[in-house]
């Protein structure tokens, strides 16, 4: 079954922003936040000019979670020193 949510355009998925959101396991104002800063590339958009992400945004996403992780456990145990 497709996701309701779930875009195919030229044989390829791309996820709208909440979909995206979800499956990052990140809150809509995080990516928002991140795309603003440059953290992460703005994605293509659709003809309604919405924002459409594919598996390789995802993976990116999931790269720069990781090093957000690493540094918060890097500052805290900094702090315990």
């Amino acid at each position: 079954m497709v996701s309701p949510m779930l875009v195919v355009i030229e044989e390829k998925k791309y996820y709208w922003t909440l979909e995206f959101c979800q499956k990052a396991h990140i809150s809509r104002s995080t990516l928002l936040r991140w795309l603003k800063k440059g953290v992460i590339k703005e994605p293509i958009r659709d003809r309604r000019g919405w924002r459409i992400f594919n598996d390789a945004d995802l993976k990116k996403i999931k790269v720069e979670i990781g090093r957000t992780r690493e540094n918060k456990d890097e500052q805290i145990n900094e702090t315990r020193m």
